[in-house]
């Protein structure tokens, strides 16, 4: 009281003021309380009160709770609540929620929120990329960044950096950080001289027009960009098909995939139904009444299973993504599917992410000490607490079979939220910390919370880091696995997409292009009943016409090469060849025929797009896969040289694709173009001249095209010969070639090879034609053409060849052998997948020997693949040898077909400029739920930058135009 002497008289009466209206509200307050607990008698007596026991026990799963209160103290405790719930049961406790876009509807600064998104894609340099998104064909140039493992220097680096690491499967692909190349006292003091790697800048000078309250809201200049912001801001600035394919690329790296896409400027979520199309897996079943286990291959968009959701409330100790990784893991290893706080740049604060709700899967592998769960189930993670996104929130639990709900407050606002989902059939469980937050209130708010959400004590867990953790990633899949076997809600994506669209989110694919071109792949599907009847009756040109012909025509050749060809039996061979033609073109395309003609000749090139994509995914599901037996009972896939070898059989049967289609569209021009040339048909009356331009259309735009004839292992040279044609037309001045093939026994990675070299879409797995070849065109940049010497590198995939002795491979082997001399003389470097040091197909020594015959001697490279999870053995000279002098019986036959007598030369005579390759097995782990392994990612990355090298340095054949290699498949 002395210091008031010093006070004003006006501060004095203030202050007296304060004294009396605390006393008063004290009083007011005390007189409600002794209301509230006379009230509270009374009704104990007319109803009961339901109890958490659980939670006022000291003993129980939930820890130690609050030291035990006096009855005194209970009781105004449960006055005080009652009076809360009271108040709240006043109000409307329906929670109303808007567009989901975070706290913006009600922000001030309106303009500050929208800003966000525009300030991130400045900073990361997309913000050209808003109207024109990215494509996939961008991301697949070849370029100087092809060449070097570069590492970003600039914030504008980071999607592009993102973007090869994803491309080249590589784990570390999301930690993708910046490092500056510029010595310390260049440094702007602001950076603090941090030169850590992994520290991404942010300089406020590159937009010094940029509105000053955004600053607060952005990375400063020594915070990285979160992970999950450069993701999002690289999928808003993606097209869809680009956005597919960082989908796919993920999956196979075991990152968890975004379902629903946050943004916040333009007030609408993106549902990724589209994106995740592409993303097929296969696993183990187990049918039930013990029928044994069976391989089983389904898209995720298609698959119907348990889906298991974790979200935040108010704040958590407990980290959902941490939680997630570790419920997915196997006790030997850890998973980090999703991104969590203790990764790098785990902690840096999200500003674009919020709002993103990911998915990922597990699917079993038929091993039981792997398998955490018995089938296959999805989980759901939303980014950001509940109350901001509630709109994510409430598809979440019209979606999932159960919610796992994070948290360490319950209060009112939180139980309000909460009891506006009091209709909802979900399952809710809680998960708390014992060390923060309010105990005692969280405690009554449960108790009020578990008739409404229909709960028990079951559902209320408490994650305790002192106690055993594998004890409680136990009881939670313990409680999964039993959700699962009830009766409970199984959706897939497709399903989560109508619950998506009635709450008003926007679906990637709910537009008029993507819906035009899915009605016209269900024409032709829904009218296929039996693909052997639908290739019988519908692709007519194919079969027995078309191998007849091919026949015919390969016989004519080979009299072309002839010392003394009969005329006669010339002669009968060009009239039986006519007359097959003729034939053919008496044909007309069938209704499926003209439904697909009509879809490759759409103006719009991104219809064309999503045509072929539907007809892929709508033909792959024709197909049904043969019943595989148990992992543990599977003979181990490695050829035996001399031997039979499961492998010159396909896994799968062959499936109908859209090389059909082409096919037979390259089949009428093929007989269309023989007509012509014989003078039986005008050339003013061709009706098929303009299929190698809807075909080049469909290459440019990254298609693999059929260069072999998967069925008849023939070239058709006027078809291919079109295309080229075609193709030199498109390019005009940019048509210098190289050309890149890959050759090899099946099963030994090739496509998969190449797709993870340079970005390609060459089918593997049960997709694979185990017969053929297939030709996909890469662009060079304009800025980089110059120095590596050609303007587009045409890459070459092969079928499987066959391995072993000669005597056992028939007729086939002079078929392979043609298609291995046609595809390595067509080729400045050939890549040689094998599965043995030992195990060269004999048709590769036959095409040796004919193309040095011949003079030309292409670049090889000797890939040497470790397909069973073995320590990968070092390159050694014992090595080179033993891949480079095979055994003599195989030499002396394959002479024997050149007609060079007893001479022959090893293959290590024929060149030195060839080089192996040891690549690390492809799987980090078991799959399904295996991740491509950081040493493959990387060996394949040293292949590429290899060959590249060689293109760059000349040490390949000299690089081709266009009409050189229309000569040389011609003369091949």
């Amino acid at each position: 009281m002395a210091l008031l002497v010093f006070l004003p008289c006006t501060c004095i009466i203030c202050f007296l003021s304060c004294l009396l209206r605390i006393w008063t509200n004290h009083f007011v307050l005390q007189c409600l309380f002794l209301t509230a607990v006379a009230g509270l008698e009374t009704a104990s007596l007319c109803r009961p009160r339901i109890e958490v026991e659980l939670l006022v026990k000291g003993h129980s799963d939930l820890g130690e709770v609050a030291p035990e209160v006096k009855p005194s103290d209970s009781q105004t405790s449960v006055a005080i609540a009652d009076l809360e719930w009271r108040e709240m049961e006043g109000d409307d406790c329906g929670f109303h929620y808007g567009d989901g876009t975070n706290e913006a509807q009600d922000n001030d600064f309106p303009t500050v929120e929208r800003s966000r998104l525009q300030e991130m894609l400045s900073l990361l340099g997309l913000e050209t990329y808003q109207v024109q998104k990215l494509t996939l064909q961008d991301s697949l140039q070849i370029s100087f960044d092809s060449m070097k493992n570069w590492a970003p220097q600039a914030p504008k680096d980071l999607p592009w950096h993102f973007l090869r690491k994803l491309q080249a499967l590589n784990a570390e692909a999301r930690n993708t950080t910046m490092v500056l190349d510029s010595p310390p006292e260049a440094w702007p003091t602001e950076k603090g001289g941090q030169t850590e790697e992994g520290m991404m800048y942010w300089d406020p000078a590159e937009d010094v027009a940029a509105d000053i309250y955004s600053f607060s809201e952005l990375p400063m200049p020594d915070t990285p960009v979160n992970p999950l912001d450069l993701l999002c801001a690289l999928l808003l600035s993606s097209d869809t098909f680009l956005q597919q394919e960082v989908l796919l690329k993920m999956s196979l790296c075991q990152f968890a995939l975004p379902l629903v896409l946050p943004d916040s400027e333009n007030h609408y979520h993106t549902f990724l139904l589209w994106a995740l199309r592409g993303v097929v897996r296969t696993w183990w079943f187990q049918p039930p009444r013990g029928l044994g286990s069976f391989l089983r291959e389904d898209s995720v968009v298609l698959s119907r299973v348990p889906t298991f959701a974790f979200v935040r409330m108010d704040v958590s100790s407990n980290s959902k993504s941490q939680l997630l990784n570790a419920v997915l893991s196997p006790a030997r290893r850890q998973w980090d599917c999703f991104w969590h706080r203790d990764l790098n740049l785990g902690t840096n604060p999200r500003e674009i992410a919020d709002g993103l709700v990911e998915i990922s899967w597990f699917f079993p592998s038929g091993k039981e000490d792997l398998d955490v769960f018995p089938e296959p189930m999805a989980f759901l993670n939303l980014r950001g607490d509940i109350g901001s996104h509630w709109l994510q929130f409430k598809l979440l639990t019209e979606v999932s079979s159960a919610v796992f709900i994070l948290t360490d407050n319950i209060s009112k606002k939180e139980y309000k939220l909460l009891y506006s989902m009091r209709e909802s059939t979900t399952k809710y469980y809680f998960i708390l910390s014992p060390y923060r937050g309010k105990r005692n209130t969280n405690l009554r708010f449960l108790n009020r919370l578990i008739p409404v959400l229909k709960i028990d004590h079951s559902h209320v867990l408490v994650k305790v880091s002192s106690t055993d953790g594998e004890g409680f990633l136990r009881r939670i899949r313990a409680i999964m696995c039993s959700v699962a076997r009830s009766p409970c809600r199984r959706m897939s994506v497709e399903d989560m997409a109508h619950a998506a669209r009635k709450l008003g989110l926007r679906v990637d694919e709910d537009f008029e292009e993507c819906q035009k071109a899915k009605d016209r792949m269900e024409k032709i599907v829904r009218k296929i009943k039996d693909v052997d009847a639908y290739k019988r009756d519908e692709l007519r040109l194919q079969g027995d016409p078309a191998r007849k012909a091919a026949q015919a025509e390969r016989e004519f050749c080979q009299l072309q090469w002839a010392s003394e060809p009969p005329e006669k039996h010339r002669a009968e061979l060009r009239r039986r060849a006519l007359e097959l033609r003729v034939q053919q073109n008496g044909q007309e395309p069938t209704s499926g025929v003209q439904e697909f003609i009509l879809g490759v000749s759409s103006p719009s090139p991104s219809e064309r797009q999503y045509f072929l994509r539907w007809m892929e995914w709508g033909l792959a599901r024709l197909g049904q896969p043969r019943p595989r037996q148990p992992p543990e009972t599977l003979l181990t896939l490695r050829p035996k040289l001399g031997g039979p070898s499961d492998l010159n059989e396909p896994l799968w049967p062959e499936p109908l694709g859209v090389e059909h289609f082409l096919r037979e569209m390259g089949q009428f021009y093929e007989a269309e173009s023989c007509l012509v040339e014989a003078g039986r048909l005008p050339a003013g009356q061709r009706r098929f001249a303009h299929f190698p331009g809807l075909a080049v259309d469909l290459l440019l735009g990254g298609l693999p095209l059929e260069l072999v004839d998967g069925a008849t292992l023939s070239i058709p040279v006027r078809w291919v010969t079109g295309l080229l044609k075609e193709l030199h037309v498109r390019l005009d001045r940019r048509s210098r070639l190289v050309v890149l093939s890959a050759l090899g026994v099946p099963g030994t990675g090739k496509s998969t090879l190449l797709n993870t070299m340079f970005g390609l879409k060459f089918a593997t797995g049960r997709s694979c034609s185990a017969r053929g070849a297939f030709m996909q065109l890469l662009p060079v940049a304009e800025g980089f053409s110059q120095d590596l010497g050609c303007d587009q590198i045409l890459v070459i995939d092969s079928g499987g060849l066959i391995s072993g002795a000669l005597a056992s491979a028939g007729d086939r082997f002079e078929l392979e052998a043609s298609l291995a001399t046609l595809l390595m003389g067509l080729s400045n470097v050939t890549v040689v997948s094998l599965a043995e040091t030992k195990d060269i197909p004999p048709a590769v020594l036959h095409a040796f020997l004919r193309l040095e015959k011949m003079g030309h001697m292409p670049n090889y490279q000797f890939v040497y693949q470790n397909l069973h999870d073995l320590p990968v053995p070092s390159p050694k000279p014992r090595d080179r040898r033993q891949l480079l002098d095979p055994p003599s019986d195989l030499s002396r036959a394959a002479t024997h077909l050149e007609k060079q007598g007893g001479g022959f030369r090893t293959l290590a005579g024929l060149t030195e400029r060839q080089h192996v390759w040891h690549i690390p097995a492809l799987w980090h782990g078991a799959p399904p739920m295996a991740a491509v392994s950081l040493g493959y990612s990387e060996a394949i990355f040293e292949l590429k930058r290899c060959l590249l090298e060689n293109i760059r340095n000349g040490l390949s054949n000299q690089n081709k135009n266009i009409q050189q290699l229309i000569d040389l498949v011609r003369r091949l």
